[in-house]
């Protein structure tokens, strides 16, 4: 916030000897009440310097500022409380907003690259809501990154290799039927993947012919690998799909099985290195502080570890990243913990731009959902019943809307993933239907029927901005609402440093209960204060549809 950099030199005139900007700038507060002011400086950790008590210190700093945009400044138990110039502040807010629109809180383009690692579902698996953390999650943090001037390379890392295959190619051969598979090839590959773990229960020896399987795969054995490329491209249809449905696009599809190739240099690079050591029969790099990590089992083959350090590595060649972000479950803290601990012993400075963005699950009954078992709800289904819903609720509000199809979309989406993005990411969210799609509470189709009622008022209002018009807002009312307007900048940089889009779903639905009060108390559309008004209501849209976007998720103009 802008405001409390210029409160923070103010302060620093006073007591730039004893405290840093800096120090003074993580000081500064909001206060809970409006009647405390709208910043508050706290003089407690001065009284051993001053040997005064912190109530002294606040009179005396109090009496010596000097803050333009304050309408007054006053000592209270130990707190400087500054009351801001709230019709001057809100004067250059709304036209700056209005100036800037969606570049609003935007930073400049840099050279900075971020690649971000998100959604990478398993082929020949239905895209289930398990998928949709990763993905919303992932998708959010990039669209946020792009705002902070970062060049971004989104990655889906496809889980496109492994034993699972094998087995696949087992149950496919033993009971698949390729007219079946060719009508619906997801829900058919995951029945026969249920079934083989079914049937494997009672004849362990399937196992065996699943490895077995895999090894001619891996060996290029021709039937098996054009059944993999079969099963591969089938997946990625249908996930192209439901990534068009949620609006994600990608970089790279570059999957597990990409990196193939890459793993035998990375095993060669840490041999030469002095770091792979022989246990057991496998070979391990230690890592301080942590288990070894497991670079080549005995029988020889690879595992997830060497291929994230080949991929690593192949994304620092390609992409020159200053950050790279893994957007991966709970589950995992302990492998990148792992793999960015080898990176550093290799030598390799650039993997301190390396993080683990960890997520909770979402839970069904308080269970993990499971493809093995057959227990998924499945994310194309959920997306059904969302839009199904949300025309049926247009239908009852409001039947001669234009486009009710387009809106029910826009809006049966964003109940979705902002029911995600709403929560942070590290808690476990208990997967209802009922909760999901609801259009009243702190929900996405409240804040967009919030961002649809400006864009009404606008259009009642034939508001046009025009900057030589002398703006002035006078209702106190409005004041709530300017200072959220003022912190989305600072919104935006926490959710950014904390890679945590719930920080943006919070503000959005703060901000839009602050106007529907404003909407229930000030007459806008009178004709008195009329252009400022309506400017507020501007920049409040502008804002709402900007911060949607961070999260992924359309505003539509009408509801």
């Amino acid at each position: 916030m802008q405001y409390k950099l210029e409160f923070a030199k103010s302060l620093i005139q006073v007591i730039g000897d004893i405290l840093t900007q800096e120090e003074i700038m993580m000081l500064i507060e909001k206060p809970k009440h409006d009647t405390l002011g709208d910043l508050a400086f706290p003089c407690f950790g001065l009284a051993k310097y001053y040997r005064q008590s912190p109530n002294s210190i606040a009179e005396d700093i109090a009496s010596k500022l000097t803050l333009h945009i304050a309408e007054k400044v006053e000592p209270v138990g130990g707190y400087v409380n500054t009351f801001l110039n709230k019709e001057a502040i809100s004067t250059l807010t709304i036209h700056k907003i209005l100036k800037e629109k969606e570049q609003y809180s935007s930073l400049p383009v840099t050279d900075k690259v971020m690649t971000i690692d998100l959604s990478s579902p398993n082929i020949a698996k239905p895209f289930s809501m398990g998928h949709l953390r990763s993905t919303v999650i992932g998708n959010s943090l990039a669209l946020i990154a792009e705002k902070q001037g970062y060049q971004v390379v989104r990655i889906n890392h496809l889980g496109d290799w492994g034993t699972q295959f094998g087995k696949l190619i087992v149950a496919y051969n033993k009971w698949g039927d390729e007219d079946d598979v060719r009508k619906s090839p997801i829900k058919e590959l995951l029945a026969l993947y249920v079934k083989f773990h079914k049937e494997a229960e009672k004849n362990p020896t399937l196992n065996d012919l699943g490895r077995a399987a895999f090894k001619e795969l891996e060996e290029g054995d021709e039937q098996a690998l054009q059944l993999w490329k079969w099963f591969r491209e089938e997946s990625l249809k249908e996930f192209m799909n439901i990534y068009q449905q949620l609006g994600i696009k990608f970089d790279s599809f570059n999957g597990e099985a990409f990196y193939n190739n890459r793993m035998a240099p990375v095993v060669q690079e840490l041999h030469e290195k002095g770091l792979l050591l022989k246990s057991d029969g496998a070979h391990v790099v230690e890592v301080e502080e942590l288990p070894p990590c497991l670079i080549r089992k005995s029988d020889g083959t690879t595992l997830y570890a060497t291929r994230d350090l080949a991929a690593a590595i192949y994304r620092q060649e390609q992409y020159r990243f200053t950050k790279s972000l893994y957007v991966v479950g709970n589950e995992q803290t302990l492998h990148f913990k792992q793999i960015f601990a080898v990176l550093k012993k290799m030598g390799y400075e650039w993997q301190e731009g390396m993080a683990h963005i960890p997520f909770g699950m979402i839970l069904k009954d308080g269970k993990k959902m499971s493809t093995r078992k057959g227990k998924v709800v499945l994310l194309e289904e959920v997306i059904k019943e969302a839009i199904s819903l949300a025309l049926k609720n247009i239908e009852e509000k409001n039947p001669n809307l234009e486009n009710k199809e387009v809106v029910a979309n826009q809006v049966g989406v964003g109940a979705i993933i902002f029911h995600d993005l709403k929560n942070y990411r590290l808690n476990d969210i208990e997967f209802s239907l009922e909760d999901m799609l609801r259009f009243e509470g702190e929900t996405g189709p409240y804040v967009q029927y919030t961002h649809a009622r400006a864009a009404s008022l606008l259009k009642k209002g034939n508001y046009q901005y025009e900057k030589v018009q002398q703006l002035r807002i006078h209702d106190k009312e409005a004041w709530p609402i300017i200072k959220l307007l003022l912190s989305f900048p600072e919104v935006i940089d926490k959710a950014m440093n904390d890679y945590d889009p719930s920080q943006i779903a919070k503000f959005l639905l703060d901000i839009s209960k602050s106007f529907n009060k404003y909407y229930a108390t000030v007459k806008i559309l009178e004709e008195d204060q009329l252009f400022s008004r309506l400017s507020l209501v501007c920049s409040v849209k502008v804002v709402l549809k900007e911060g949607l976007r961070l999260l992924g998720i359309q505003a539509p103009e009408q509801m």
